[in-house]
This record gives structure tokens, C-alpha cells and sequence, in this order.
């Protein structure tokens, strides 16, 4: 398993793939299969049935998970895409703009 970056809450864009220049933010990551699900992002429509949740059924939207990789995190201060680093302040571990140098 690789480390990963990306934690949920952060603003990301898409650099690769269909929904290449989407942004959004992350709701959840799913550590095992190194994947990503983001707010507004790589949108699927699933087909249900009524149910005592969804009474009416029918056609649902819903995020559905795109790859790590494909992913690049989105300076708060530039709005640019960027890099991050890890680092040690005092005695814990921060992650870092490598743009900006500024802690995420």
C-alpha cells in the first residue's frame, strides 16, 4: 500500500481522465483500493428500486471513486495546483505546499 497524500476535506483537481480540470473536495478516501471520492466529481447514475428509503425509486446521481493518481491537491494560496511534502515542526508531523511552503 502507498502513502497517500490526500487527505478528505481537501480541495483537489482532476489532472487526468475524462473529468480532467474538475475541482472539488474530497468526502472520502478509500486507502485500500488507493481511491478517491470527490464532491461533484466522476457523477454515475445508478438505477434503483423502491424501497421504504427511496419510495419512488428510480434514477439516482452519485460520486462514484476516482484513482489517487489522477488527482493533484490545489494550493489554498495559489489556487495552482501543487505538490505536498511532509515535514516535522516540534515534535509533529505537518504536511506542505512545496509552491507556496505554506503548512496544509
Amino acid at each position: 500500500m502507498i502513502k497517500l497524500k490526500i487527505k478528505s476535506g481537501d480541495a483537489v483537481r482532476v489532472i487526468a481522465g475524462d473529468h480532467k480540470g474538475s475541482e472539488g473536495t474530497v468526502l472520502k478516501v478509500l486507502r485500500d483500493k488507493n481511491k478517491a471520492i470527490v464532491e461533484g466529481v466522476n457523477m454515475v447514475s445508478k438505477h434503483t428500486k423502491p424501497s421504504a428509503q427511496t419510495p419512488q425509486g428510480g434514477i439516482v446521481k452519485k460520486e462514484a471513486p476516482i484513482h489517487i493518481s489522477n488527482l493533484a491537491l490545489v494550493d489554498p494560496k495559489t489556487k495552482e495546483t501543487t505538490r505536498v511534502g511532509v515535514r516535522t515542526e516540534g515534535d509533529k508531523k505537518v504536511r506542505f505546499s512545496k509552491k507556496s511552503n505554506q503548512v496544509l
